[in-house]
């Protein structure tokens, strides 16, 4: 017996046509993953880390899926390579990245996979598309709510609502 459950993702880009880039990830999403349940506002932050860069516009989606964590790693690996997703550095500009945030409340830890994902306490551009549409939610690993976590973050990037 198989099970739907609720998945977090971070979709983000900051080259071409960032909007339709975001769009095209949620179609693929919704093809190759399973139905969009939510969906947060658009937000454009500036870049984190790698900061000479244009600004990124950021989305929070949840799907329900009853695919294995590592198959929905795979198929979103797959989708930013169908968008023309290339790695070349770390943190630096990129058409599109699927990040998975939440997997339920499950915590993972493989050698390609980090659930809940490590560093979204620390990002603004993260909790706040989060907070819109999952301020309850409990981290699984510091027991605090969304919200709770955004009150508490310590970046000071804005993020504000993107108006295209």
């Amino acid at each position: 017996m198989s099970f739907m459950t609720d998945i977090y993702l971070l979709t983000g880009g900051n080259m071409g046509d960032r909007l339709r880039y975001l769009e095209k990830a949620c179609q693929f999403i919704e093809s190759k993953v399973d139905a969009v349940v939510k969906k947060s506002s658009i937000y454009e932050t500036a870049a984190w880390g790698f900061t000479e860069q244009q600004a990124f516009l950021n989305q929070v989606i949840c799907v329900n899926t009853e695919l294995k964590p590592n198959e929905l790693l795979q198929e979103l690996l797959s989708i930013e390579l169908q968008l023309g997703r290339e790695r070349v550095e770390k943190m630096g500009p990129r058409v599109i990245d699927i990040d998975i945030l939440f997997y339920s409340n499950q915590v993972i830890s493989t050698a390609n996979l980090v659930v809940p994902h490590p560093r979204m306490a620390e990002r603004r551009f993260v909790l706040v598309p989060l907070n819109e549409i999952a301020p309850g939610f409990i981290h699984p690993v510091f027991n605090k709510t969304v919200n709770q976590l955004l009150e508490i973050c310590l970046d000071l990037l804005e993020v504000k609502l993107y108006k295209g």
